[in-house]
């Protein structure tokens, strides 16, 4: 989100600049954003002008999309009380519970696109980020 805000300036965005802003450990982010560039949700180059950037696909994506990608794809699949054994057949007391939620969950995360988060019916999401960078207020 933090990169397509970013985007109606069509600059790149420096891996530093988006940790600092956003207070996240350097490499940590570094491998993530690894991940979305390798599964083509942004863009990036190298040198002095280089950055991360947003493409074609960016604005498009699911949520969905980028949670299996920086969670992995069994984010969903686990234990809601960390219990090995817990499906269907041997559920753990929230299972039924929780596999509500998950359902809500995951149709959410798979309808919203980062284009949709950034309309203008979402203005308090937009602003908490501008928060974090001088340039997008």
């Amino acid at each position: 989100m933090y990169v397509a805000v970013l985007k109606e300036r069509n600059e790149r965005v420096r891996l530093d600049e988006i940790a600092n802003d956003l207070q996240i450990p350097r490499h940590f982010l570094g491998k993530i954003m690894k991940r979305l560039v390798k599964d083509h949700i942004l863009s990036s180059a190298q040198g002095q002008q280089g950055g991360f950037s947003i493409n074609d696909d960016t604005l498009k994506t699911p949520l969905l999309k980028i949670v299996e990608i920086t969670e992995g794809p069994d984010k969903f699949s686990s234990c809601v009380l960390g219990m090995r054994k817990c499906n269907g057949s041997t559920p753990c007391p929230l299972h039924n519970h929780f596999e509500i939620l998950k359902k809500r969950w995951l149709r959410l995360l798979a309808d919203y696109t980062i284009e949709s988060l950034l309309q203008k019916d979402q203005d308090d999401f937009i602003k908490s980020i501008a928060a974090l960078d001088h340039r997008l207020i």
